[in-house]
């Protein structure tokens, strides 16, 4: 089986400028996702990586970590908008490095830059759910939720009033079914899922992996902040290195 692990990094960025690259804990952001496609790169056979960007920064900053990642590819324009989707991103990447391997890769692996805290356990625990289940196209890493739509999230109705997101008569959040927060960490896909062509990462036979620990993406400085002060304090509740 062959994966190609993808990590995708537009030079644009508004909430936190230049964040695939900021220094966090002594290194660029995206090195944590380098360093850990290098790791599942040594640990399983049959796996390329490739670095999907517009910016030549970045590549630059990718090329110095020495690592075994392809960053000859440069993201088209259209694809490196705040408004392109990912998935034709990956997909774009996943037919670049086919026609230069000149294979076709049986799953496609991409990790997020801006949501490095998972590890190696994270990924194969999610690879394994996968591959039990032949149906399944793609599987996402997920963390509980805070807040549950059918006990305390509202939205507005046609009329102009409130209610919950979605109707049942649970009296606590706890009787209520459970529900996730997309941590935006990492996702597999199926080769079959991009021969679909899907624009989301929700399909019929999608697939969750819940991460057994803290982890969140990075939206806002303050997001930039606290993870940090997590790395750099030995505060984290997992293995990261």
């Amino acid at each position: 089986m062959s994966t190609l692990i993808t990590l995708c990094a537009r030079g644009g960025s508004k909430g936190i400028p230049g964040k695939n690259i900021k220094p966090i804990a002594g290194n660029p952001l995206i090195f944590y996702s380098a360093r850990l496609a290098k790791q599942y790169q040594e640990s399983n056979p049959d796996v390329d990586i490739v670095l999907s960007t517009d910016a030549d920064e970045i590549k630059t900053v990718v090329n110095s970590f020495g690592f075994n990642i392809d960053t000859n590819y440069t993201r088209p324009t259209d694809l490196a908008s705040d408004k392109a989707g990912k998935i034709g991103a990956i997909n774009d990447t996943l037919l670049y490095s086919e026609r230069v391997h000149k294979k076709k890769y049986d799953f496609i692996l991409d990790l997020d830059i801006t949501s490095p805290l998972r590890n190696q356990e994270d990924i194969q625990g999610a690879f394994s759910l996968l591959l039990e289940n032949h149906d399944a196209y793609n599987i996402f890493s997920v963390s509980p939720a805070n807040r549950n739509p059918y006990f305390n999230m509202v939205e507005e109705n046609a009329n102009g009033f409130f209610s919950l997101c979605k109707q049942g008569t649970f009296l606590s959040r706890q009787t209520a079914p459970k529900v996730y927060d997309m941590n935006a960490s990492f996702y597999f896909y199926r080769r079959s899922f991009f021969e679909k062509g899907f624009a989301t990462v929700f399909t019929e036979k999608t697939l969750v992996y819940e991460v057994p620990h803290l982890c969140f993406d990075l939206d806002h400085p303050i997001d930039f902040e606290f993870m940090s002060f997590l790395l750099t304090s030995g505060k984290l509740d997992f293995d990261f290195r």
